[in-house]
Parts: C-alpha cells; sequence; structure tokens
C-alpha cells in the first residue's frame, strides 16, 4: 500500500520521513496555504530522495503552463488536483505531461458527490478522497464517513485522506480497502512541521496490521 505523507516543507523531514517508511512525499504548491513550498524549496528537499519515492506536487486551479513549469524545475514526478479541475481539465493535462502521474483529490460529503469520482477515472491515473470542508482544500484534520466507502472500487487506484493519525489508521482500513493513504495534519506538530514520532507511529501501527 502506498503512504505518502503530505504538506512537507523541511529537507530534513523529507528524507527522515522517507526513511521511516513512506512511499511519497507531498509539496503544497498552492500559494495561500501555510504548508506552501517554492520550486527551489521543493528541489531542495527531494534532491536527496531515493528514487523510488513518489514527489507529488499538490495544485490547485493552477494554469497547466505553471503546473507543467514547476514540474519541470522541481522534480516533481506526480501532480496533485486539489482544486476546481473539471475533467476535461485533467485530460489536457495528461497531454501535457505525459510520464507524470495525475492524481484527482476529491472533498467527498455525500454518496452523491462521491458518484462524480467517476467522471474523472478515464483522465487521470489515480483518485484521492478527501473531507469536505467549505473553506479549506485539504490539511483539515477531518475524517470522512468511512462507512460511505465501505462499497467504493473504482476502475483505478485510489487514496484514503481525511484526518486520518497513528491512532485511528487501523479502525479506517478495517473498514475501507484505499490503495494507499493520505497523511499530513495528523502526523504535525504545526503547519507543515512534521512529527518524526507520530511518522513512526504510524508506521509501527501499519506494521502490526
Amino acid at each position: 500500500m502506498r503512504v505518502k505523507i503530505c504538506g512537507i516543507t523541511q529537507p530534513e523531514q523529507s528524507i527522515a520521513i522517507a526513511s521511516l517508511g513512506a512511499t511519497a512525499l507531498g509539496f503544497i504548491c498552492v500559494p495561500n496555504s501555510p504548508r506552501y513550498v517554492t520550486t527551489s524549496q521543493i528541489r531542495a528537499a527531494v534532491a536527496e530522495l531515493p528514487a523510488n519515492i513518489d514527489k507529488i506536487g499538490v495544485f490547485a486551479n493552477t494554469s497547466i503552463a505553471e503546473i507543467s513549469q514547476i514540474v519541470a524545475d522541481s522534480g516533481l514526478n506526480s501532480v496533485q488536483l486539489h482544486g476546481d479541475e473539471s475533467p476535461d481539465f485533467c485530460y489536457q493535462l495528461r497531454q501535457a505531461l505525459r510520464n507524470v502521474e495525475i492524481i484527482r483529490a476529491l472533498r467527498i460529503c455525500s454518496l452523491e458527490h462521491l458518484d462524480t469520482a467517476t467522471d474523472y477515472i478515464k483522465y487521470v491515473d489515480t483518485l484521492l478522497l478527501d473531507a469536505y470542508h467549505p473553506q479549506q482544500l485539504g490539511g483539515t484534520g477531518k475524517t470522512l464517513d468511512w462507512k460511505m466507502l465501505e462499497q467504493f472500487s473504482p476502475n483505478c487506484p485510489w487514496f484514503l485522506a481525511g484526518g486520518l493519525t497513528a491512532d485511528n489508521i487501523v479502525e479506517a482500513l478495517s473498514q475501507v480497502n484505499p490503495s494507499g493513504i493520505d497523511l499530513s495534519s495528523g502526523v504535525e506538530r504545526a503547519p507543515g512541521d512534521k512529527d518524526l514520532d507520530k511518522v513512526a507511529k504510524l508506521f509501527e501501527k501499519l506494521g502490526s496490521r
């Protein structure tokens, strides 16, 4: 199972988190986010990472030209769309970035909303389901209604996100069967400052399942 730790801001933490067992690290490319990092900060954070660690840039309502430029300049190999991007936008981005994984994040608040996930499957590589918040795009610490996702089985890989911590991850994975998990605020001391003890505890819990 893929394990993504998102909202990385410090190079030394990126290396430590990868060594603890993360398979993917997320970098927030949304300027008004408290976890925002510049292209040069991303470059510094990924410079010494092993090649098998996915480096994911998180964008929201950013132009294809700007996404492409940041990917080229920073060493990212995956793009996560966390805004209002349409299936057509995802299709156009796929034409521009043919060798980059495209993840579409959806903030889910109802079963009807969950149905919209299928609109994206043929245009993206991976889905990510996060908790809905009217003002915040992610990193809210709010959990999804896992029961709503018990039957969710799309024809593509998907991440479970939204308020996951070392303390609730075993319960979440007993109800839901994602291809990967995504944590941010659940392993932090403050926005962008990861707590390595919490990250280590997460992998202990995953290892004991």
